[in-house]
């Protein structure tokens, strides 16, 4: 069984373009998620780039994205080449 991380790292630019989609003002999914549109914004922007599981959760479903849906989460960097 695999345990829960402490927190997601998310990609702000994706959440932004998931809520426009969606038709939600800042504030409105925020209130949806039940977290800050301060927190939110600071997300979109990239000042925050991690969320705590319950948060993550909320935004998720705030969006409309299924609960195995990882279109939040920010991709790993690719190793750097070898010279």
């Amino acid at each position: 069984m695999e345990a829960t991380p402490t927190t997601f790292q998310v990609n702000g630019a994706v959440i932004r373009k998931l809520r426009m989609k969606a038709g939600l003002s800042t504030a409105e999914a925020a209130k949806r998620a039940r977290i800050s549109a301060r927190y939110l914004n600071h997300l979109e922007n990239g000042y925050r780039t991690r969320m705590r599981p319950g948060s993550y959760t909320r935004l998720r479903t705030a969006l409309g994205l299924p609960a195995d849906s990882d279109q939040l989460l920010a991709l790993a960097e690719d190793p750097p080449e070898e010279r």
